[in-house]
């Protein structure tokens, strides 16, 4: 299902608007991943927009298993109405090829609970992610939409390192994120999130080493195919 409000909007004389403009505008970042020749986006969440596709998304058994929000409306509107009143975090909608389909937080650890985990930078970057519809989960999706994200978070000249603590048993979360520049630094158990968790960290030249890395393949396979 498309997002339609990202399709259709006027100008002041009541004219139509060029639909790609409109799809390039409301988003914070957009990327083209020539890898598997799709686009990646991300743009703010809102209540008005977001509050019964995040609700579906945290009911379907495959979140649940590692978000444990499986709640009724009224309650995940209050979370996700907490989340966007968090100072030093902003929950997003991640797309693909315009299509609603990922939710995340991204957020200053310095700032969180995490912080008392490992050395935190004031300007460490950390995120959240889950895939929402059935059809995008183990499909190959997760590494461009983290490697998208990775580039997000990167943009910040100040950010030189990003953090992530997926649920110590989420092995198939775990080898994307290593694929993407990501090192496992220890296992703790996260009090506050409730979990065993793995701390994993990728500072900026790490994550530029593998989207290189992943570039070249795409290139030299583009080559031999052809």
């Amino acid at each position: 299902m498309t997002d339609s409000n990202a399709y259709h909007a006027s100008d002041a004389d009541g004219r139509t608007l060029d639909p790609d403009a409109i799809v390039r505008t409301n988003y914070a970042f957009q990327h083209h991943d020539e890898s598997f020749d799709r686009t990646v986006s991300f743009r703010p969440a809102s209540i008005d927009r977001d509050l019964g596709r995040v609700h579906t998304w945290l009911n379907y058994e495959h979140v649940v298993a590692f978000w444990d929000l499986d709640r009724s409306l009224p309650a995940v509107y209050d979370h996700l109405t907490e989340k966007l009143a968090t100072e030093h975090l902003t929950p997003y909608i991640g797309y693909i090829d315009h299509v609603p389909m990922s939710y995340w937080e991204l957020y200053w650890p310095s700032e969180f609970e995490l912080s008392a985990y490992y050395d935190a930078r004031p300007t460490d970057r950390a995120a959240h992610l889950l895939v929402g519809p059935p059809e995008y989960v183990q499909q190959g999706y997760s590494r461009a939409l983290l490697r998208a994200m990775g580039q997000m978070i990167f943009s910040n000249p100040e950010t030189t390192r990003a953090v992530v603590e997926p649920d110590v048993d989420n092995d198939v979360v775990i080898h994307v994120l290593e694929q993407c520049g990501f090192e496992a630094r220890k296992e703790f158990y996260f009090e506050e999130a409730d979990k065993d968790a793995l701390l994993m960290v990728c500072d900026r030249e790490s994550f530029e080493s593998a989207l290189l890395s992943e570039t070249t393949a795409t290139a030299t396979n583009g080559s031999t195919n052809e």
